[in-house]
């Protein structure tokens, strides 16, 4: 399987089954947003105690990459601190733009292809756009 089979494959299976697809019980922070150039839509709910990204969940609708990228997100931040999981949605908007990550992106790393793509380059950082919208104030 080539490296851009694998991440097609990533991205369907997120799109599929999406984690953390859900709402949260007692959020603290929540955030919602839309592109409006394509109708995604997103709402981020965050629990986070003493500084920490304890519980994440989300709930929209949109295009696969839209839909994907808040689930890899997700991921990618339950149990950083919130100014790493600030960190992961800003170096993910650069690394969309060519630029390296200095931190690990893991499944969000199948995104990069997006960047080919401008006009899906909203959809995929929808979700960071939120966790920032959300997170901001806290760090």
């Amino acid at each position: 399987m080539s490296l851009e089979e694998l991440y097609r494959e990533t991205i369907l299976d997120h799109n599929q089954s999406p984690r953390n697809r859900r709402a949260l019980a007692h959020p603290t922070q929540s955030a919602g947003l839309m592109n409006p150039t394509c109708g995604d839509q997103i709402t981020l709910e965050l629990e986070v105690k003493d500084g920490i990204v304890t519980d994440v969940g989300f709930d929209g609708h949109g295009c696969s990459i839209s839909m994907a990228s808040a689930s890899m997100l997700t991921e990618a931040i339950r149990g950083k601190s919130v100014e790493d999981a600030l960190a992961v949605a800003q170096h993910f908007k650069a690394f969309l733009t060519g630029i390296p990550s200095p931190v690990p992106l893991g499944d969000l790393e199948a995104l990069k292809g997006v960047s080919q793509f401008p006009s899906r380059v909203k959809c995929a950082t929808l979700a960071h756009n939120a966790l920032e919208k959300a997170l901001t104030g806290l760090q």
